[in-house]
C-alpha cells in the first residue's frame, strides 16, 4: 500500500505478511526476528507501534531492530520489513 498514514499501511503489510507465513507454513507466533524500516521515526514509531503491538500474539514478541532510511522501494512507503520465522519442520517434508 502506497497510500494512507503509517497505521494503514502498516496493517496492510502485516496482513500479507501473514498470508506469506500462512503459504510458508508458520505464523507470527512463531517470528524469531524483524527488521523494521521507517521513513520518519520521529512521525511514525508510536503510529507502528500501536498496530504492531496489537497484532502480536501476547509473548511472542520477536527481537527487533527499528531503522529510520531515507526511502524505500516505493515513493509513497512509510514501512517495510525484513522477517526471520520459524516453520513446522514437518511441514518441510
Amino acid at each position: 500500500m502506497e497510500e494512507g498514514d503509517i497505521q494503514a499501511q502498516t496493517r496492510d503489510l502485516l496482513s500479507c505478511l501473514e498470508r506469506t507465513m500462512a503459504g510458508a507454513g508458520t505464523d507470527k507466533s512463531r517470528l524469531l526476528l524483524v527488521q523494521v524500516y521507517l521513513t520518519n521515526m520521529a512521525r511514525d514509531y508510536e503510529g507502528f507501534n500501536s498496530v504492531w503491538d496489537a497484532w502480536l500474539p501476547e509473548g511472542a514478541a520477536p527481537s527487533r531492530a527499528c531503522v529510520e532510511v531515507k526511502g524505500l522501494a516505493k515513493p509513497g512507503w512509510k514501512v517495510e520489513l525484513v522477517v526471520t520465522a520459524a516453520v513446522n519442520p514437518d511441514l518441510l517434508a
